[in-house]
């Protein structure tokens, strides 16, 4: 907003005749913070195209930069992830670098630990998202900063497993990182059952994960559906049900889940 004590000349007092020459005054006299402010901020909403380039190339015209793989836990984020980085040759962003460090107490003790593990993944999730919005390559990141928050901090809350207090400044922290950040340009929902989560889950096999509770898995499936729906309204989402194929092995369905993304993006 330009504050009213600029929209006058104060050489002539005089008031400009329109709106268009008290905003060219404004910017000429504050040049140089315009400049900086800017600078600082070059980064946030930005798109990107890269370059058309020859036919049968596994290079591809990019809406956006950003592209995000969505789902619960165990559902195959990561697998279509790498293979995303193998096909065409994006930059991924997967699970944090660090290990949370209070992952394997929190699957011990929820309520004592859902805070701490949270505010982590928050953390390293923001500085991720941060490092896409700058990166000069189509970026695919496995699980954003917004399913955390608005999945499984939401789900943990409503089922008494983080306190009021807690979930308030979480909710206070995020909302002003929120404001910061570029949506993405496409969210890709893994979606599947709770016992095909399960099975996967096993199959796996992190000792952490081990014993993870059914009922959790499937409050978290309510709540990603729910998103979901949400998002649909105004984001580029495809929404694939991964219940009847194996992620890992079936080669056929996964050629045409990269074909199905491949004309999202170019859209």
């Amino acid at each position: 907003m330009i504050h009213r004590s600029i929209l006058l000349d104060r050489k002539n007092r005089k008031r400009f005749a329109s709106m268009h020459q008290k905003a060219l005054a404004f910017c000429n006299r504050n040049k140089e913070i315009i400049i900086e402010f800017f600078k600082d901020y070059h980064h946030v909403g930005t798109i990107r195209r890269t370059a058309p380039t020859a036919k049968g190339s596994n290079q591809i015209l990019f809406q956006s930069n950003y592209i995000a793989i969505a789902g619960n836990i165990g559902v195959g984020k990561t697998t279509l992830t790498k293979l995303l980085k193998e096909r065409f040759g994006w930059q991924i962003f997967c699970e944090p670098e660090v290990k949370n460090p209070y992952i394997e107490d929190f699957y011990q003790d929820m309520r004592r630990w859902a805070y701490h593990s949270q505010i982590f993944f928050l953390t390293e999730r923001f500085k991720d998202h941060l490092r896409i919005q700058k990166s000069e390559k189509p970026c695919v990141q496995d699980r954003t900063i917004y399913e955390d928050a608005e999945i499984f901090v939401e789900n943990l809350y409503s089922r008494e497993l983080m306190p009021e207090r807690d979930y308030r400044s979480y909710q206070h922290l995020y909302e002003a990182m929120a404001e910061s950040l570029q949506k993405p340009g496409l969210v890709v929902y893994l979606k599947a059952s709770t016992w095909t989560l399960i099975s996967r889950i096993r199959k796996r096999g992190r000792s952490y994960e081990r014993d993870i509770d059914r009922e959790y898995l499937a409050q978290l499936n309510i709540g990603y559906d729910n998103w979901i729906k949400k998002i649909s309204q105004g984001w580029n989402v495809l929404v694939i049900d991964t219940d009847h194929y194996d992620i890992d092995r079936d080669v056929d369905w996964l050629e045409g889940i990269l074909e199905e993304i491949r004309e999202k993006v170019e859209k």
